[in-house]
């Protein structure tokens, strides 16, 4: 999104056979590298529910979730997952 030299990107949910700009299934935030500091609104919860069901970050994505502590949190949750699952 956006226009030139002013870029706004959208954070969705989409499916891979889609194109890339194509059609998408949910817009789960937004990223604007212009402002200082960058300005970034992610709906944590949609995007967990989303990492859970098996959805794969790009590595851009992955990179703004981890700054975030997004992908720690995944991590984490998956971790404890695990640990009550051998109990």
């Amino acid at each position: 999104m956006g226009s030139k030299r002013k870029p706004f990107y959208r954070i969705v949910v989409a499916d891979s056979r889609s194109p890339r700009d194509g059609r998408f299934i949910e817009t789960v935030g937004y990223y604007n590298p212009l402002t200082n500091p960058e300005d970034v609104k992610l709906n944590e919860e949609d995007i967990m529910n989303w990492l859970k069901k098996g959805a794969q970050p790009s590595d851009t994505v992955r990179n703004i979730l981890s700054k975030h502590g997004i992908m720690k949190q995944y991590h984490e949750a998956r971790l404890a997952h695990h640990q009550e699952a051998k109990k």
